[in-house]
């Protein structure tokens, strides 16, 4: 039970991290964008093609299965998937935005995702690939607990990247403008405030935050073409647990799907536990469709 615990809060870290981008452009640019997932397979495949790059210097730091080339890639990557981001935006969703049919634009995001799929697969291939073969050990932490380090280190940048964006929302300019934005975009451009600046950040942001996600979902598990797709139904069902956008809500309910799938596990089959998620999204949707933090009134970053 302990270990199962340990398990979904680890897989509910990563889920969360996903989460938080895909609720920010969900809640400052107003639509179901599916294609979010497959930012989390094109940062985690940019990182593995940035790190093949430097091969060489791959030497693991301590305990951990990986080196300082990781962490660059996991830059670089970050780069790479926010001007992707940026163009899938600039040449799909901006043309289609203020259509009067809301949908098209959620249906071009499928295209999309269909899409960076596709390259990926053509480019990387579709067997499986990992950051690393060094083997690990687990280290016991309690009485019928073991964690791998690469495990810890997983949960760490989570923690990090979290409290830095909610510090980033509360504290500076473009985060008081993003969260601006969300609630009242009319008053927000009354106000002066660039929205096309606040937009091209959230795209920067919330791919950031993917492609992170990707990378570390790949260093604990194995690289596959089929991730995102694998995790667009846990990021959506984390976001309307948590309530579109909401940050802190993107958190828990990251952790609350990641820790069903684990423990599911005592009451059904392994192979049922991808439904888990959906089962929750129901269940959310008909007792409190706004979310546990969200309001009928208010659907902003926070």
């Amino acid at each position: 039970m302990l270990q199962a615990l340990a398990d979904g809060i680890l897989t509910g870290s990563i889920i969360a991290l996903g989460a938080i981008g895909l609720t920010l452009t969900m809640g400052i640019l107003r639509f179901a964008n599916f294609a979010h997932a497959e930012m989390i397979t094109w940062g985690a495949y940019m990182a593995l093609g940035a790190m093949a790059l430097m091969g060489p210097f791959m030497a693991p730091l301590g305990s951990l299965s990986f080196g300082i080339p990781l962490i660059i890639a996991m830059v670089i990557a970050a780069g790479l998937t926010s001007l992707l981001a940026l163009m899938i935006d600039y040449l799909v969703f901006r043309p289609l935005h203020g259509r009067p049919n809301d949908m098209t634009i959620v249906f071009s995001s499928f295209g999309v995702s269909l899409l960076v799929r596709m390259v990926v697969l053509l480019i990387f291939g579709g067997s499986a690939q990992y950051y690393s073969n060094t083997l690990q050990i687990a280290v016991p932490v309690a009485p019928g607990l073991r964690i791998l380090p690469d495990q810890l280190f997983v949960l760490g940048v989570t923690i990090v990247a979290v409290i830095s964006l909610h510090f980033f929302l509360q504290r500076t300019r473009l985060g008081l403008a993003m969260r601006a934005l969300a609630e009242n975009p009319t008053l927000a451009r009354v106000n002066g405030i660039d929205t096309r600046v606040v937009i091209r950040w959230t795209w920067v942001i919330g791919a950031s935050l993917a492609s992170v996600a990707g990378v570390l979902y790949g260093l604990t598990v194995q690289l596959r073409p089929e991730i995102g797709f694998h995790l667009l139904l846990p990021l959506f069902a984390a976001v309307i647990i948590g309530g579109v956008g909401n940050v802190f809500g993107a958190v828990v309910g990251g952790l609350i799907v990641g820790l069903a799938e684990s423990l599911s596990v005592f009451i059904i089959p392994p192979s049922y536990k991808l439904a888990v998620p959906f089962i929750i999204l129901l269940i959310v949707l008909y007792v409190r469709p706004t979310g546990i933090f969200g309001s009928a009134h208010n659907a902003g970053a926070k």
